[in-house]
């Protein structure tokens, strides 16, 4: 039996007549799209416009909710209550289903965006907090969190789905969180190195840290950046060489 990955990525990203990323190009090789839901990127235009995009393209569509910070793209830390947190997250649920019940489609996923993203890896309270969130909107929904991590278990023990992620082009440290990418060698542009990685990570479940140990890991989706046409050429080069390889990619909620 063929081992099954979703290849994901973060889109929707522009904001009013400032365009980020290559959203057109990106979803002809991914299986879910995580879309900016106005927060940290993304407005109504852009939001229905990347919505159109992915069903086009027959791409699965979650919500990508991040911290209130379009100045800094949702990349800084903020100190949140649990009420915030909880409602900014249903918020940004909302206003993506709303452009996804008009277009006529549903919603797979919900994945956390940057600095909140990793935050939840080590607040358990903000944890909880996001999670309550999506459960406020469908306990049906996929939560997408960092393979590994606490997170996971959270997520799982009040009955939610969840995709493990793993990242093809970021490095990790020994105890499986991202090296920050202000460090040096954060950010993998090697073409070939990252598809190693990627197959390591998909048939041996494994994956060699910044400091050249191994380390084990288990995901459901793979995170793949787009965002310039370098990056599209390796999102392409990715899904192919998976392929070849008889992996099937298919989108999360086929599988999960």
């Amino acid at each position: 039996m063929a081992r099954k990955i979703d290849l994901n990525s973060d889109l929707g990203e522009s904001f009013g007549r400032y365009k980020l990323g290559m959203d057109e190009e990106v979803m002809k090789y991914i299986t879910s799209a995580n879309v900016a839901c106005g927060f940290h990127a993304g407005d109504p235009v852009v939001m229905r416009r990347t919505v159109r995009i992915a069903k086009e393209n027959n791409v699965r569509v979650g919500a990508h909710p991040g911290y209130p910070d379009l100045m800094g793209f949702g990349r800084r830390y903020m100190k949140l209550s649990r009420d915030e947190a909880r409602n900014y997250v249903l918020y940004q649920i909302g206003a993506l289903y709303a452009f996804l019940k008009a277009e006529g489609m549903s919603m797979q996923h919900v994945k956390p965006h940057g600095a909140l993203y990793n935050a939840l890896v080590s607040d358990e309270e903000l944890a909880y907090s996001v999670i309550e969130g999506v459960l406020d909107f469908d306990k049906n929904l996929i939560f997408v969190a960092l393979a590994g991590s606490k997170v996971v278990e959270i997520a799982e023990s009040v009955g939610l789905k969840v995709a493990r992620e793993a990242f093809a082009d970021r490095a990790y440290r020994r105890d499986g969180t991202l090296v920050p990418r202000s460090v040096p060698g954060a950010v993998i542009h090697d073409r070939e190195e990252v598809i190693r990685r990627v197959i390591n990570i998909v048939e041996e479940e494994r994956v060699r840290t910044i400091d050249g140990e191994w380390i084990e890991i288990h995901a459901d989706t793979i995170c793949v950046h787009g965002d310039n046409p370098e990056a599209v050429e390796l999102v392409k080069y990715i899904r192919r060489r998976l392929e070849e390889e008889g992996i099937e990619v298919l989108p999360m909620g086929n599988f999960l």
